[in-house]
Formats: C-alpha cells, structure tokens, sequence
C-alpha cells in the first residue's frame, strides 16, 4: 500500500500551506519527505526550483526549521542549549547566540528564568514555544510544522495558535503544517490542503474550500462547522462591506463579530435555527449579517 499517491503542489514564498485530513491520510508522510526524513520512491520535490535530491540531508534540514507535536526537545539540555543546536552548528559565535535566543524568548513570551531549565520543569505551553523558538533561532526561511499544538489542552492551543499568529517572524516565512484540526486549519492557512487516503481531495483558500467544495468528502468533512468555518474564512471586504467602525475590512468575520458582542458571547449565538441573524442592538451586526446572507446567494 501507497502512503501517498499523484501528489502535486506548490508553495509559494512566504505562504502558510495547511496539510488537513484525518489520521493515516498521509500528510505527515509529505511532510517528512520535504526534508528528507523519509525518501519518495516515485516522482521529485524541488526547492527555489532545485531538487532536493541533489541537496545533502544535513544541509537540506538546516535551512528548514521543523517543530513536532511533542516538541522533540533534549531532556538533558537546557532551554538555552536545546535553542542553540543548530547555531552551533551553523558556528554562529557565542554572541550572536545569545542575542537572538532573547530576541526569540521576549517574542514567544518566555523570559530569561526559562533559559536555565530543563524541558520537564516547563508547561506543555512553554515547551511548545521553545520548540518553535528553536525552530527560529537560524532564521531558516522554511518552517516545517507537525501538529505543534496537538499535545495541549483546549486553552492553552488557542492561546499559543493567536500567538503564532502575531509572531512577526513568520511574515517572511514559508509555512507548511500539518494538522487535523479544521478551525486551526482555516484560522492559519492561507491555503488548504485536504488529504484523504494519500491523495489530495482538493486546495485551495479556505473559502474555495467552505463555499466551492470539489468532491462530497470536502462538503462532509466542513459540513459539521459550516457556520463558525464562513465566518472565519471570509473578510469583510470579501462581503462588500468597508471598515465597520475602527475594524478593518482585511479582519475575517468572526473577529469582527467578537470585537463588537459582549465579552463570551460567541458569533454563532447571532444565528438562529436556518442560519438567520437573530434580533440584535448592533446595527452593525445586523449590516454584516445581511450582507454574508447575500453573499451566500452570488
């Protein structure tokens, strides 16, 4: 059996790709193969249009940084050491070390307390930023991501993801990640790539995904978080409407929506039964709700 079969794509320079599909659908496998942790047995991948198959394994990973679900970090090194490996052995000098480990700690919110400790003495939370900040420390401009927030509990993953989001230092990244998470998947990636049983059910935006599905697995899979799925695969500008307010057009609509309801109060509770907008106060709610229902129409 194949674990992968006629799969083809391309990612562009500083896009997020999201790697999406249940267990066994074969999206770890691709993802191993684009460092060469695993060997294809048919066909060739390419990076800046050279095959990697021509470049050294170890040279290959160095320009990747790679985070794994449970961060793969040495128990027996430090903070400090576990964020130094590959600078080491990039023999990057002991200050130019130092100095971007406390660029990365203040950005993922570590402090310098943190460096001294050993993985087992961190929270699944800081451990997660540690690995992603190791996979950061040499600047690589391709970022390999395997489940990174799998292993947290419900809080602290969506803490950590609306971090991920902000880190500036993926603005000039090229992203690829696995998950089987869908609103990780439509709230990270600026495309999708559904997998099922080794072969590509369909990428594309999320909203070609929600609103233009290919096949019935796609509809079936989104199918259960439709709603909360719209809302965050679309902008306000992608529905007709200018800034509402301060908010900008480029946020999606379930950002919009919660900056504007009472705090816990969840976007979906703005729909009643048949996907309708309920009463509101807000008539900026009841703006943006007509114009998803219209757009739903077109």
């Amino acid at each position: 059996m194949k674990a992968v079969q006629d799969i083809t794509f391309t990612v562009a320079e500083g896009e997020t790709l999201i790697l999406l599909g249940t267990s066994g659908c074969g999206k770890t496998t691709v993802l191993r193969m684009l460092n060469k942790l695993i060997e294809p047995t048919a066909g060739a991948i390419f990076l800046n249009n050279q095959p990697i198959s021509n470049i050294p394994a170890e040279q290959l990973r160095r320009s990747m940084g790679y985070v794994l679900q449970h961060t793969g970090l040495f128990p027996h090194y430090t903070v400090a050491e576990n964020m130094a490996i590959v600078p080491r052995l990039l023999r990057w000098d002991s200050h130019q070390i130092w100095d971007r480990t406390l660029e990365l700690i203040q950005k993922l919110h570590l402090s310098e307390e943190h460096l001294n400790l050993y993985p087992d003495q961190l929270s699944g939370g800081q451990q997660q930023r540690v690995g992603i900040a190791r996979a950061l420390m040499a600047d690589p401009p391709v970022l390999l991501l395997d489940e990174p927030f799998g292993a947290l509990d419900p809080i602290t993953r969506t803490h950590i993801r609306q971090e991920f989001l902000q880190l500036d230092e993926l603005k000039r990244k090229t992203v690829i990640m696995v998950t089987h998470d869908i609103t990780e998947a439509f709230e990270l990636g600026d495309r999708i790539c559904l997998m099922q049983q080794g072969r590509i059910e369909q990428l594309g935006t999320p909203a070609e995904l929600i609103f233009k599905p290919k096949t019935s697995f796609v509809a079936s899979f989104l199918q259960e978080q439709q709603l909360p799925l719209e809302l965050k695969a679309l902008t306000l500008a992608d529905i007709g409407l200018s800034e509402i307010g301060a908010l900008a057009p480029d946020l999606n609509i379930w950002d919009v929506l919660t900056a504007l309801l009472p705090k816990n109060n969840l976007p979906v509770n703005q729909f009643s039964e048949g996907d309708h907008p309920t009463t509101t106060q807000s008539p900026e709610i009841n703006q943006i709700m007509l114009a998803l229902q219209n757009y739903r129409k077109s």
